[in-house]
Protein backbone atom coordinates (compact mmCIF):
# COMPACT_ATOMS: atom_id res chain seq x y z
CA UNK A 1 0.00 0.00 0.00
CA UNK A 2 1.38 3.38 -0.97
CA UNK A 3 1.87 6.31 1.35
CA UNK A 4 0.07 9.56 0.71
CA UNK A 5 1.24 13.11 1.16
CA UNK A 6 -1.50 15.33 2.56
CA UNK A 7 -1.18 19.07 2.11
CA UNK A 8 -3.79 21.25 3.75
CA UNK A 9 -4.42 24.98 3.55
CA UNK A 10 -7.24 27.15 4.90
CA UNK A 11 -9.40 26.32 1.89
CA UNK A 12 -7.96 23.20 0.24
CA UNK A 13 -6.77 19.71 0.99
CA UNK A 14 -4.67 17.71 -1.42
CA UNK A 15 -3.92 13.99 -0.97
CA UNK A 16 -1.51 12.36 -3.41
CA UNK A 17 0.31 9.02 -3.48
CA UNK A 18 4.05 9.51 -3.08
CA UNK A 19 4.88 7.52 -6.21
CA UNK A 20 2.79 9.93 -8.31
CA UNK A 21 5.04 12.90 -7.53
CA UNK A 22 7.86 13.21 -10.10
CA UNK A 23 9.42 16.41 -8.72
CA UNK A 24 8.74 19.59 -6.80
CA UNK A 25 10.25 22.88 -7.93
CA UNK A 26 10.06 26.22 -6.21
CA UNK A 27 10.07 29.89 -7.02
CA UNK A 28 10.18 31.95 -3.84
CA UNK A 29 7.09 31.31 -1.73
CA UNK A 30 5.47 29.10 -4.38
CA UNK A 31 6.15 25.45 -5.11
CA UNK A 32 5.00 23.44 -8.11
CA UNK A 33 4.33 19.73 -7.86
CA UNK A 34 4.67 17.75 -11.09
CA UNK A 35 2.70 14.52 -11.16
CA UNK A 36 3.09 11.37 -13.26
CA UNK A 37 -0.16 12.28 -15.02
CA UNK A 38 1.47 15.46 -16.36
CA UNK A 39 -0.72 17.59 -14.12
CA UNK A 40 0.91 20.35 -12.07
CA UNK A 41 -0.26 21.97 -8.88
CA UNK A 42 1.08 25.31 -7.61
CA UNK A 43 1.04 25.72 -3.84
CA UNK A 44 1.78 28.68 -1.61
CA UNK A 45 4.43 26.78 0.32
CA UNK A 46 8.16 27.26 0.34
CA UNK A 47 10.18 24.23 -0.70
CA UNK A 48 11.51 23.77 2.84
CA UNK A 49 7.97 23.48 4.17
CA UNK A 50 7.13 20.76 1.65
CA UNK A 51 10.40 18.98 2.36
CA UNK A 52 9.45 18.92 6.04
CA UNK A 53 6.01 17.50 5.19
CA UNK A 54 7.59 14.78 3.04
CA UNK A 55 9.92 13.76 5.87
CA UNK A 56 7.16 13.88 8.47
CA UNK A 57 4.42 12.07 6.57
CA UNK A 58 6.22 9.57 4.35
CA UNK A 59 7.97 7.40 6.91
CA UNK A 60 7.89 4.13 4.91
CA UNK A 61 9.34 5.77 1.80
CA UNK A 62 12.12 7.66 3.57
CA UNK A 63 14.83 8.58 1.09
CA UNK A 64 12.45 8.45 -1.88
CA UNK A 65 12.75 12.21 -2.35
CA UNK A 66 16.08 14.00 -2.72
CA UNK A 67 16.56 17.73 -2.27
CA UNK A 68 18.76 19.19 -5.01
CA UNK A 69 19.86 22.72 -4.26
CA UNK A 70 17.56 25.55 -3.24
CA UNK A 71 14.70 24.97 -5.63
CA UNK A 72 14.24 21.30 -6.47
CA UNK A 73 13.16 18.02 -4.85
CA UNK A 74 13.10 14.93 -7.08
CA UNK A 75 11.62 11.47 -6.73
CA UNK A 76 14.67 9.20 -7.03
CA UNK A 77 12.56 6.53 -8.78
CA UNK A 78 12.45 8.69 -11.91
CA UNK A 79 16.15 9.64 -12.14
CA UNK A 80 17.25 8.19 -15.49
CA UNK A 81 20.05 10.43 -16.83
CA UNK A 82 22.58 12.87 -15.38
CA UNK A 83 24.87 14.96 -17.56
CA UNK A 84 27.16 17.08 -15.41
CA UNK A 85 28.81 19.23 -18.15
CA UNK A 86 25.41 20.12 -19.65
CA UNK A 87 23.90 20.60 -16.15
CA UNK A 88 21.07 18.31 -17.18
CA UNK A 89 18.93 15.90 -15.19
CA UNK A 90 16.32 13.75 -16.91
CA UNK A 91 13.48 12.26 -14.89
CA UNK A 92 11.69 9.49 -16.76
CA UNK A 93 9.77 6.27 -16.30
CA UNK A 94 11.03 5.00 -19.67
CA UNK A 95 7.60 5.17 -21.24
CA UNK A 96 5.36 8.21 -20.91
CA UNK A 97 7.05 10.51 -18.39
CA UNK A 98 10.08 12.57 -19.35
CA UNK A 99 11.20 15.85 -17.82
CA UNK A 100 14.54 17.53 -18.45
CA UNK A 101 15.64 19.79 -15.61
CA UNK A 102 18.64 22.01 -15.00
CA UNK A 103 20.78 21.86 -11.88
CA UNK A 104 24.24 23.03 -10.94
CA UNK A 105 27.28 20.90 -11.76
CA UNK A 106 28.03 20.48 -8.06
CA UNK A 107 24.51 19.27 -7.26
CA UNK A 108 24.54 16.82 -10.16
CA UNK A 109 28.03 15.57 -9.27
CA UNK A 110 26.88 14.87 -5.70
CA UNK A 111 23.72 13.17 -6.97
CA UNK A 112 25.75 10.98 -9.33
CA UNK A 113 28.06 9.94 -6.47
CA UNK A 114 25.07 9.20 -4.21
CA UNK A 115 23.48 6.93 -6.81
CA UNK A 116 26.77 5.20 -7.64
CA UNK A 117 27.39 4.51 -3.94
CA UNK A 118 23.98 2.86 -3.61
CA UNK A 119 25.13 0.21 -6.08
CA UNK A 120 28.11 -0.88 -3.95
Amino acid sequence: MSEHLIISTNTDLMRVASEHIVFISSDGNYSTLMFTSGETRVLTFQLGQLEHQLEKQLTNTKGLFIRLGKSLIVNRTFISYINIPKQQLVLSDGQTISHTLSASREVLRNLKILIENEQT
